[in-house]
């Protein structure tokens, strides 16, 4: 790791594990090995590093790209993440995430595109599943629960909750799913796949 992100997977593991008392189930689902794309529901800002802390290595985040200015732009940088307008959301963030994906990295990707606001699971944008079937790359489904306890979305204000990551059994979507899909109906279909993963766990 970067020394950088190596201190901020520090700091944020000790301090999820010390104020949240983080629990994760179906850690041995983890898949460690060659391209990830990590599905996960959205609740707060501390979702990301809470995912981060699954992995002992590197991953690759999205973030506001309003968040990319002064000393934060390097800081960001230095933690992997893809400047992305939620407002526009255009193709050449996709394409950054697909080619992530196939050098091999680990791309964490939140289907609702926003956290979640009364703490109910959204659907999930199309654009998730044109990444899952361009990239090819196993699919992670992972759920966060307490995190919006902990952090509302419009709050600065940190509240003491039990967070609980529960990681699911991977998705693989086989050589024929991926050459059948060429469309918005089938990225739709997949991704609510995806969402629908994510729901059970």
């Amino acid at each position: 790791m970067k020394w950088i992100y190596w201190l901020g997977w520090m700091s944020f593991g000790a301090a999820f594990r010390t104020l949240f008392g983080l629990r994760i189930i179906g850690g041995e689902n983890l898949i460690t090995e060659g391209p990830v794309l990590v599905a996960s529901n959205h609740q707060s800002f501390l979702d990301p590093p809470l995912i981060g802390n699954l992995y002992k290595d590197e991953m690759v985040y999205l973030a506001r790209k309003t968040l990319f200015t002064g000393f934060s732009r390097w800081l960001y940088t230095q933690w992997n993440a893809i400047p992305v307008d939620q407002d526009r959301p255009d193709m050449a963030s996709l394409k950054t995430i697909i080619r992530k994906l196939k050098e091999g990295h680990r791309v964490l990707v939140f289907p609702e595109g926003e956290r979640t606001s009364d703490g109910q699971l959204g659907a999930a944008a199309p654009g998730i599943g044109l990444i899952a079937v361009k990239s090819g790359a196993t699919i992670q489904p992972v759920r966060i629960s307490g995190a919006r306890e902990a952090l509302p979305r419009g709050s600065s204000r940190i509240r003491f909750a039990r967070i609980i990551v529960s990681v699911g059994p991977p998705i693989r979507l086989t050589p024929e799913e991926l050459a059948a899909a060429n469309g918005k109906q089938d990225y739709e279909r997949i991704a609510k796949r995806i969402m629908t993963a994510i729901a059970a766990l």
